[in-house]
């Protein structure tokens, strides 16, 4: 086994003062969760403002560091080589012969930094740090130190065994899924939204995402393509509760009753009302879209604000000030753009006004939504029974009848 270990390093868990130990434990779980995917066996430890994998079986390099990547609150993965505590003229021998292993092409310039915890070696930091640079220049000539732009950090740990790496890989950043409560994303087919929703799931909040479909004005392709995207996301955010819902009849009684400028911003309405309603039925703490400013007509600062009237839920916008290259160069570093980019309608664009109202007033709009008042409440009870429920995640779909909690579940 190349490397005994991995330390997980992470960056904002840091500051959180008395409740680290919290952010700690929300992150222990999710790299639990991501390991149980791959082959081996291995343990968690957390210990001295350290965050350790141990491997204790044979495992796949590839597959583990492929797993802890996808993490949100690593930013570093560390593989770790641990031996036992040795004299000095045995651990310089040990840390040439590792640095030797990880650089085969040696002109490359270091610098050693240790940490000593274990205050009974009989040399200090500044002591080691000398003695383990002698080692590696008498053994590698072509090298050379640099202590203050290194091109190699080597890291030693002199703990109750000792501990060396130098390689760090980047991990997502951001903080553990679920230590910030949960979200329900209106997720569409566009760029947008999967985009806004990985972004609110890198600040910690669990997914559960809406669907509003319109057959036969959308296809079975459109359903899929939106099922692809959630699978996108899930990678990074764990098992995502997708709540598809039927809004053909709602879609149609509103272009029959109101203003044709006007459907786009009242069809949007009602998605939040009934999004809110599951939202508060499934224990999330707020909406998530993927609106940006003037993006199109039902973005303006107008039109959010008449659309956030109906939600009594904070809505998060996390794209609210991005360009759309910004958002498009963003889906495409998390995986997303292609499955975007498909030519599957969804429902917002079906029904789209030549010339939509871009300053709507809420009064109204208000008062044209009351040509809707002889059956929309019975509508959108209709809409909610057509509530299918699919468990999306990196393994696959389930349709589920009964909804579990997905925090307690286990990704």
């Amino acid at each position: 086994m190349i490397y005994h270990a991995f330390l997980i390093k992470y960056a904002e868990i840091g500051i959180k003062g008395k409740n680290r130990g919290i952010f700690e434990e929300d992150l222990v779980n999710q790299i639990h969760i991501a390991l149980k995917k791959c082959t081996g066996r291995f343990r968690i430890a957390r210990t001295s403002g350290r965050i350790f994998v141990y491997c204790e079986s044979e495992y796949d390099y590839d597959e583990v560091v492929g797993a802890l990547r996808y993490v949100f609150g690593i930013v570093g993965i560390c593989p770790v080589r641990i031996i036992d505590v040795v004299p000095v003229p045995e651990l310089k021998k040990a840390a040439a012969e590792f640095f030797g292993s990880e650089y085969p092409d040696r002109h490359v310039t270091f610098k050693v930094q240790t940490r000593r915890l274990a205050r009974n070696y009989p040399m200090d930091s500044m002591e080691v740090n000398a003695e383990i640079g002698e080692a590696i220049l008498t053994s590698y000539p072509e090298t050379k130190v640099d202590v203050h732009n290194p091109e190699v950090m080597l890291h030693v740990e002199i703990r109750e065994r000792i501990y060396m790496y130098s390689h760090i890989i980047p991990g997502p950043g951001g903080l553990p899924v679920g230590s910030a409560g949960k979200g329900m994303l209106l997720l569409s087919g566009g760029i947008d939204s999967p985009v806004a929703g990985w972004m609110c799931s890198k600040r910690g909040l669990k997914l559960d995402a809406t669907y509003f479909n319109a057959p036969p004005y959308t296809s079975e392709r459109a359903l899929q393509k939106v099922v692809d995207l959630a699978k996108l996301v899930s990678r990074y955010s764990g098992p995502i509760y997708l709540h598809n819902i039927n809004f053909t009849k709602i879609q149609l009684y509103i272009y029959e009753k109101c203003p044709h400028d006007e459907l786009t911003i009242i069809m949007r309405r009602y998605m939040m009302r009934i999004a809110e309603i599951i939202a508060k039925r499934t224990g999330s703490d707020a909406l998530i879209t993927g609106e940006s400013i003037g993006q199109v007509a039902s973005q303006t600062t107008r039109s959010l604000g008449v659309t956030n009237a109906v939600c009594t839920l904070p809505v998060f916008r996390p794209l609210i000030a991005f360009d759309k290259e910004d958002i498009v160069t963003l889906s495409k570093k998390i995986g997303t753009y292609d499955t975007s980019i498909l030519p599957y309608e969804d429902c917002c664009t079906i029904f789209v006004a030549k010339h939509p109202v871009t300053k709507p007033v809420l009064s109204v709009i208000e008062r044209h939504e009351r040509n809707l008042t002889e059956k929309i409440d019975e509508m959108v009870e209709e809409a909610l029974a057509t509530d299918e429920i699919l468990v999306v995640d990196v393994s696959g779909v389930r349709c589920i009848k009964h909804r579990e909690d997905p925090l307690k579940e286990g990704m």
